[in-house]
Parts: C-alpha cells; sequence; structure tokens
C-alpha cells in the first residue's frame, strides 16, 4: 500500500508531546504514518506502471513501502536508508506513530545481515579476545602427526593386541603435544582401556599418578597391575576408614587409587566444612594438594554433570596430565562432553571469556553473584565459550543451519583430543565371533495378564489424575513408582503383590526403591562418616529432612520358619514367601529354557543374566528380589550360580569377580559368552553397552 504524494501528519518530540501539523513533502525519503491518525486522508493505490511513470519524471513516491518492510506493520520505517527529515521539521522530531506504537522489528535481511545471536556473542568477545577469531581454523589447519604404535613393554606381561599398541602410541603423543596435555580414550567396553593405561604408566613411570574410579573396580584396578606388571608399579588403594593422612606415604608408590566418592567427600570438607559442635571447621583435602604427575578418570561419564559435587571435585585437582577412559562419552546431550573437556582445563574450550573486557577464567567466580571476582564486570557480561561455539547452536538448531557448523566444530575437536574404536572396526585383532541380538517376546499366563492389566488401570487413573490437577511435574517420583511396578509385575508379579512378609513380621523397606535398607545404609556411610559422628547430617534424598541412621540399635529379628533359607538374607522375598508354594513367572521359565538349551549343546558354557540394578555411588539397588527369584530357580534346576549386587562389599564383589571372572561396570566380561538382559535399561547407551558385553 502506498500513500498519496500529499498527506499530513502529526510530528512530536522526543517526550512525545504533540506539535502543530504541518505538511509533509516528499522529498524522496519514507516516513511511517499511522493509519489510526490518517482516516480521512486520502490513500492512493499506485500500479507498478503508475509508479515507474513518477520515477522516470524524476518524481518519487511519498511513503512507498520497501519490499523488505515487515508484514506485521501496514506501513513502516524503511531500514534501507537512514530518515531524512524535511525542512520544515525539528532534526529530532519524529512522528506521533513512532512514539505512541511499539519500534518496528528490523526487516528479515536486515536481521540476517547483523547475524544470530550466537555469532554477535562471538564477535562480542572477539573483540576483547583477538586470539580467539582463528581458534577453528587453526585447529583444522594443524597438522596430525602419525602415531606410531609402541613396542610391547618389558615389564607388561600380558601381551599387547596391535589396536591397543596403537593406543598407547595415541597416548603419548598427546602427552607430548602442547594442546591437551591428555584426551579421552573411549573404546568400546571390553577393549582393554584398562591394560592400555597400565602400559602408558609403564611406559613413562614419572609419579605420583592417581586413578579415581567406581568403588567396585577399585580392586579390580589393583589386581590387575599387580598381576600384568608383576610388581613393577607399587600401588597403593586409599580408601576406607584405615586410609593414610600423610602426604609422603601417597607420594612414595607409583599408583594411587580411590573412588569418586572419596574425592567428592573430601571436597566437600575442604569448601563447606563439617560441623563440630558448634562450629563448621574447614579440612584441605590431601588429594587435592598433591601436584599429581597424571590423573585418571575411570568411567568418567561418572562426572557428566557439570555441576555436580563429583565433578567439581575433580575439576579442582592438580595435574600435569589428565585422562579420561569412558566406553560411552556421550550418553543423553551433547552438553556432557563438557564435563570431560573442563576436567581436561582445554584452552579456550572449557574457559569463561567476559565480553568487555579481557578477563578469562577457568571457572566461574561470582563470590556475590554480582560481579566478576576478577574484572567485576556482571554474569550476563560473562559468556562459557563452549556453550557459544558448540553447545547452545545444537540445542537451538539441531543438525541445520548454525547447528550443522557447531557440529562440524564438535568433530574438528574430538577428532584431536578422542581416540575411540569399536569391536567391529578391531574385529580382525579381536578375534570374536559375530555378536547376534535376539529378542525373546512371550505372553504372560492367565494370573500374571490379571496382575499387569490391573496395575496398568491403576497406574492409567492415576496419572490421568494428575494430568487433570495439573500436577504432573510435582509427582515425578510418583510416576516412576507406577511404572515401576509394572515392570517388576512383568519379571514376577510376587514383586508387586509379596513386598511384606506374610508372617506379619515388621520388614523395613527403602521408601524410594521398595527394597531392603541397605542402600540406605550405603548412603549414610558415603559420607565418610561425618553423619555417624554427628558433624553433620546428610539431608533425605526425598524430602529432604535430616536423614540418619541409627547404627548402634539392635538389628531386626524374624522368627525362622520353616521356609528360612541360609542362602539368602533375612529380609530376602524367598524368606517373606513360602516357596514350598511357589510358582515361577514366563520370564524366569523362559530363561531357564534358553540356559537348558546351551547347557545342552555345550557344559562349558559361561553365561551372564542382568536385571537392572543401579550401580551408582549411592549402591542403590532397584530389582535385588528378581534376582533372589532368579537365583533360587536357576539353583533348583541345577545350574551353579554367583551373585554380583550392589548389596555387597567391594572385597565380596572382589572374590565373586575372581570366581566367574566377569562383572558389571568397569570390570571384565570376556569370560562369558551369553548374555541375558531380563529387563531393559532405562537409559538406552547403558543398554547398548550390556549388548557389547560380552
Amino acid at each position: 500500500m502506498r500513500s498519496s504524494p500529499s498527506s499530513s501528519s502529526t510530528v512530536s518530540d522526543r517526550k512525545g508531546k504533540g506539535k502543530e501539523q504541518v505538511p509533509v513533502t516528499p522529498t524522496g525519503s519514507t516516513t511511517s504514518v499511522d493509519l489510526d491518525e490518517s482516516v480521512d486522508t486520502p490513500i492512493t493505490l499506485l500500479s507498478d506502471a503508475e509508479e515507474k511513470e513518477l520515477l522516470e519524471n524524476g518524481a518519487s513516491p511519498a511513503a512507498a513501502l520497501p519490499e523488505e518492510a515487515d508484514s506485521q506493520d501496514p506501513i513502516s520505517i524503511s531500514d534501507e536508508e537512514p530518515l531524512e527529515d524535511d525542512e520544515d521539521t525539528d532534526d529530532e522530531s519524529v512522528s506521533d506513530s513512532e512514539s505512541d506504537a511499539p519500534p518496528a522489528r528490523l526487516p528479515q535481511a536486515r536481521r540476517r545481515a547483523r547475524g544470530s545471536w550466537f555469532q554477535r556473542t562471538s564477535e562480542s568477545i572477539n573483540v576483547q579476545h583477538p586470539e580467539l577469531k582463528n581458534v577453528w581454523k587453526d585447529l583444522k589447519e594443524k597438522e596430525q602427526l602419525p602415531i606410531v604404535p609402541v613396542d610391547q613393554p618389558s615389564d607388561l606381561k600380558l601381551p599387547l593386541l596391535p589396536f591397543q599398541k596403537y593406543g598407547v602410541g595415541w597416548m603419548l603423543q598427546q602427552e607430548k603435544l602442547n594442546d591437551f596435555k591428555g584426551g579421552i580414550l573411549a573404546d568400546e567396553m571390553g577393549m582393554g582401556k584398562t591394560i592400555q593405561t597400565i602400559s602408558l604408566l609403564l611406559s613413562d613411570k614419572q609419579k605420583p599418578n592417581l586413578v579415581i574410579a567406581p568403588t567396585v573396580a577399585v580392586m579390580q584396578w589393583k589386581r590387575e597391575i599387580e598381576t600384568h606388571t608383576d610388581n613393577a608399579l607399587s600401588v597403593y588403594v586409599f580408601h576406607g576408614a584405615k586410609r593414610t593422612n600423610e602426604i609422603e606415604e601417597l607420594l612414595a608408590h607409583d599408583v594411587v587409587l580411590t573412588t569418586y566418592a572419596i574425592v567428592e567427600s573430601l571436597f566437600r570438607r575442604q569448601e563447606y566444612g563439617v560441623k563440630r559442635l558448634t562450629q563448621i571447621i574447614k579440612e584441605r583435602s590431601i588429594l587435592h594438594k598433591i601436584d599429581w604427575h597424571r590423573i585418571i578418570l575411570d568411567e568418567a561419564h561418572n562426572i557428566k554433570d557439570r555441576s555436580c559435587n563429583t565433578a567439581r571435585s575433580v575439576f579442582n585437582m592438580k595435574a600435569k596430565f589428565r585422562w579420561s577412559l569412558t566406553g560411552t562419552p556421550l550418553q543423553n546431550r551433547v552438553g556432557e562432553l563438557y564435563s570431560l573437556i573442563r576436567f581436561m582445563q582445554a584452552d579456550p574450550f572449557a574457559y569463561y571469556f567476559c565480553k568487555k573486557c579481557p578477563c578469562k577464567s577457568i571457572n566461574w567466580k561470582f563470590s556475590d553473584r554480582k560481579g566478576c571476582d576478577h574484572c567485576g564486570h556482571k554474569p550476563m557480561d560473562h559468556c562459557c565459550w563452549w556453550n557459544n561455539e558448540v553447545l547452545k547452536p545444537i540445542q537451538s538448531h539441531g543438525h541445520v543451519g548454525e547447528g550443522s557448523v557447531a557440529m562440524d566444530k564438535l568433530r574438528l575437536l574430538l577428532d584431536k583430543m578422542m581416540l575411540r574404536r569399536t569391536k567391529i572396526e578391531c574385529a580382525d585383532d579381536l578375534g570374536l565371533p559375530p555378536r547376534t541380538v535376539t529378542i525373546r517376546r512371550d505372553v504372560f499366563n492367565e494370573e500374571e495378564e490379571d496382575v499387569y492389566n490391573s496395575l496398568f488401570t491403576d497406574s492409567a487413573r492415576k496419572f490421568t489424575t494428575y494430568v487433570e490437577e495439573g500436577s504432573v511435574l510435582n509427582n515425578y517420583a510418583n510416576i516412576f513408582e507406577l511404572l515401576m511396578k509394572m515392570r517388576q509385575s512383568a519379571n514376577h508379579p510376587d514383586l508387586v503383590t509379596k513386598k511384606k512378609d506374610i508372617s506379619n513380621d515388621k520388614q523395613l523397606v527403602c521408601m524410594l526403591c521398595s527394597e531392603p535398607p541397605e542402600c540406605c545404609v550405603q548412603y549414610y556411610q558415603s559420607f565418610d562418616g561425618e553423619g555417624a559422628l554427628g558433624y553433620g547430617k546428610p539431608k533425605c534424598p526425598t524430602c529432604f529432612a535430616d536423614f540418619s541412621v541409627d547404627f548402634s540399635q539392635p538389628s531386626i529379628e524374624f522368627e525362622s520358619g520353616s521356609n528360612t533359607h541360609a542362602a539368602f538374607s533375612k529380609t530376602s522375598i524367598i524368606n517373606r514367601i513360602n516357596m514350598d508354594k511357589w510358582r515361577s513367572s514366563t520370564k524366569i521359565e523362559a530363561l531357564v529354557e534358553e540356559l537348558s538349551k546351551l547347557r545342552a549343546e555345550d557344559r562349558t558354557i559361561k553365561s551372564i543374566v542382568f536385571s537392572q540394578v543401579d550401580t551408582q555411588e549411592t549402591g542403590k539397588v532397584m530389582f535385588v528380589s528378581f534376582l533372589d527369584l532368579v537365583y533360587w530357580r536357576l539353583s533348583r534346576a541345577g545350574f551353579q550360580c554367583i551373585r554380583l549386587d550392589g548389596t555387597m562389599s567391594p572385597q565380596q564383589r572382589d572374590a565373586a569377580i575372581n570366581h566367574l571372572k566377569a562383572g558389571g561396570v568397569a570390570l571384565n566380561l570376556t569370560e562369558a559368552s551369553r548374555v541375558f538382559i531380563c529387563d531393559p535399561w532405562w537409559n538406552p547407551v547403558s543398554l547398548n553397552i550390556l549388548q557389547h558385553a560380552s
């Protein structure tokens, strides 16, 4: 729509006060006209031919709209040229429509010219930090040095496979380069990340070296170092109540082994202190005092949450070289990779930069939550370079546009700092048979179907109630419990219907996992005894009240009956139900059938049966009762079984692993050729690990 060559409008000063109306004579510029103020103003529509004729005669159609004008504003100011004021108007005057209406949006072409928010942020950072302008270009153009596989270390008794020698050569090269001083070894599970790391320690025997691993893997590390190196490396296990407090003793050993729980506990004491009487006393962590030659994180995805205390505890440790070992560097989202990059202190990828000054920091430090501890500028003036260059574009655009560019940057970075091989790629070296995945589908019997349908109906009704009340977000725990009951029922109805002791003996169960409270004890003990001593009390993870366990009270003793079985704990489901009248489930019988077929083919075949067990640091075990039922049924069928679950101490787990040479997270699974997964994992990545376990 175009206005007539002659019209009038009301002009106003910057404060919005109206001035006298003056005629506006077209001078080749465009002005904004408020349609509400010019109802009586004649509007002439010009065709393309009429507009061309006016232009040929030297005239200019007044208030003509540019083609890029935003369609939401019928008439808006052109962004192609600056507004030229009429000679009769003040230089600072603007139209009434401009003062009353919100500012017109920038045309799409102008917005494209200015770039996206990420691009503008990068430009702001580059002004103060010009060294960042060519980071990706330099990283791409940097010549990749050839990797020379190492020879078999003389002190290593176990022969290395060709791909393992290549891996050790890559690790040595990473430590010689000045770019990252370490890296991420992300080979698939069962490809020998531990033995490659031990070879690295033998190739460079400088000490001290710290290995941080899950509790279940600490004893395995000790055993493999002592067995495969013929005690060429001295090892100290920094774990338990009797661990040393002397730095000299740690420095005297080549390798120090500890757990994530110990490191987090010491860091918490150092940062927040412990309460003794009426005072808060902070104790400097012995592990954080030492300048380690090398820090190795086994199962490094334990620090995937950058904000958790476990991740922060390892971020603040001092080391010359830093290594992350994990078969799953990425489980759920791209942001999890930042924790590994932050642990390596990769410059500039892990750093925060100020957009208003040359301030640069590896840590987010705003003690007063108002200004940076270094430069004093606001938090919004600082930006994590990783977030702006990689994470946010991928979250906003996915695999297209700027997201695709960010994915290319991420791929380029990982090529320089991570080595990942799969079993398929190294099949010739490993000599493994092809992996076959079979999904067996069985049908419930009548009793199981009735129980499951009843649970499903009840769960659907409760979920519908949450939706109607708008309280879904406040009932995540309840919804999780509904799903858990249905999954337990699919394994065996007794897991849902026989939670309580039928002999009317009181049974303690955890309110989170509905199992005997071993998980509560392990959770409490993970606070390194400070709760037991009264220095500080952990909070309940459900209601956040003070969490306490009275270790001095006598254990609950159940009356021994004819159905008491010594091979199982007194709190086991085996001792809570009458096993003389017990009926197996469809799933358990399907497992017995498959194992019987294997035994008929070859009695030397070993198998691993997995049920969903959460092996986090709290030791929470979810389906231990189902494992008890499976153990009972397989034992009655003549199978020799070994238990391995979260209720076992590290010494018990180590004994079980030595017996079968098989385990779970961070353990060898090469002795078994069959894996049976009774219920799928919540995380598909973890499920994929188990499929590659044997």
